[in-house]
């Protein structure tokens, strides 16, 4: 009789109850739908990283409102599909033609009130503060006040229940990839924010804007003195990142049951931010990578330790990556992009 503990599925309790679970079966037996559903979810965190790391990249700043320009979105994205007559509950049987016309409609609405909402954030906190030549410390303080400010309104607005998701198409299967199952929400959430991704990483590295983006990441003195204006191009980037976050809102709202809550950007932001540090804060491109790999991880870490090391896994991540390279996975800033 062999005395050999079996490590496939260890549990270490702690007060009558389970405090940590290694279950290296389960982990390899939902491996494919962990990688699906993780890929899913770490397109969302890119989506929303994109505008902290373009922020970053132009301003030296950590923009924390950030998660309630996102968090707004999402709540366009309901009151677009309520004003449309759907309610949480059933899902509705729509035409393929009405059903990408009524989601378009609601990611243009989403883009619109999160776009909006960082320009104003910018031209409201931000912009008063450069004017005055104010030191980075109170930027950071003016970002986390912005924030709670936000989250205030919300909940002034519409209290601190959240509203519940309204589903306007069915998850249903559509293949599977070595027996995970990928949906159709899956499919819209990942392709959709691949194109969304790509075509800003275009725009900022090919386009006249961008060039100016860049230049003034890199030296925003001599990009003025060269006719840059940089204000222009400051609130341009809080535009594109808000546009992107309104994005990630609608994917989200697609993906999440528990649907809008004016608390309900707070991890997602928090995860963003870890993921475009963990690609290199200020990179696009390691946004999209940070972002993607974070989804995965924190997936296999629920499926491998428990669903409450979740989060704790992702944070884990990128201590341990930080370690090697604190710069971030690809580390290079938007200012020292490639012309």
């Amino acid at each position: 009789m062999s005395m050999t503990p079996d490590l496939s599925s260890l549990v270490l309790a702690q007060g009558g109850g389970s405090w940590i679970t290694f279950d290296v079966n389960s982990f390899l037996n939902q491996f494919w739908d962990n990688t699906i559903d993780g890929l899913s979810y770490g397109s969302i965190y890119a989506l929303v990283a994109l505008g902290y790391t373009l922020v970053y990249g132009v301003l030296k700043l950590i923009n924390f409102a950030h998660s309630e320009v996102f968090i707004y979105g999402a709540f366009a994205t309901w009151f677009t599909f309520y004003g449309l007559g759907f309610r949480p509950g059933a899902t509705p049987d729509l035409p393929i033609f009405e059903l990408i016309g009524f989601l378009l409609l609601a990611l243009i609405a989403s883009m619109a009130v999160s776009g909006g909402t960082a320009v104003v954030l910018e031209r409201v906190a931000y912009r008063p503060l450069r004017k005055r030549k104010a030191p980075r410390l109170v930027f950071l303080i003016t970002a986390i006040g912005a924030s709670f400010v936000l989250q205030q309104i919300l909940f002034i607005w519409r209290g601190g229940n959240p509203e519940n998701s309204i589903r306007l198409l069915r998850n249903d299967e559509v293949f599977t990839i070595f027996g995970g199952s990928v949906t159709i929400v899956t499919i819209i959430t990942v392709v959709a924010s691949i194109l969304l991704m790509v075509g800003t990483d275009m725009f900022v590295n090919r386009t006249k804007f961008g060039r100016g983006i860049r230049a003034v990441a890199q030296d925003p003195d001599t990009a003025t003195l060269m006719g840059v204006n940089k204000e222009r191009v400051i609130t341009l980037t809080f535009l594109i990142g808000g546009l992107l976050a309104g994005a990630a809102a609608l994917f989200y709202m697609m993906k999440i049951p528990q649907g809008a809550s004016y608390q309900g950007g707070f991890i997602l932001g928090i995860k963003a931010f870890t993921a475009a540090v963990l690609g290199g804060i200020g990179n696009l491109r390691g946004a999209l990578l940070g972002g993607l790999l974070l989804g995965v991880v924190e997936n296999y870490g629920q499926s491998l330790f428990g669903g409450a090391w979740r989060d704790v896994v992702a944070f884990a991540l990128l201590v341990l990556i930080l370690m090697f390279r604190p710069t971030g996975i690809l580390g290079e800033s938007l200012g020292k992009a490639r012309v």
